[in-house]
């Protein structure tokens, strides 16, 4: 599996449709050097003011999906 290290940037938009919640983000994408621990996996890197962006969309975009939903599916 390849590894990368992802730093967000800046947050543009976010949408949801069928199923999916889907955001246009500035980023910065480098390949993650092999640490030999064994646990390879991709890193995440927001500022604080990035990852409180990022709550409140991801919030609201929730709940326009569970708003769509009928009440039998709640």
């Amino acid at each position: 599996m390849k590894t990368y290290n992802v730093e967000v940037q800046r947050i543009k938009a976010m949408s949801n449709s069928h199923g999916l919640v889907r955001a246009r983000v500035d980023a910065l994408v480098q390949p993650a050097p092999p640490r030999g621990e064994g646990d390879e996996s991709s890193v995440l890197s927001l500022s604080v003011e990035n990852a409180r962006v990022l709550y409140l969309l991801l919030k609201q975009q929730l709940a326009e999906v569970d708003g769509r939903k009928a009440r039998s599916q709640r």
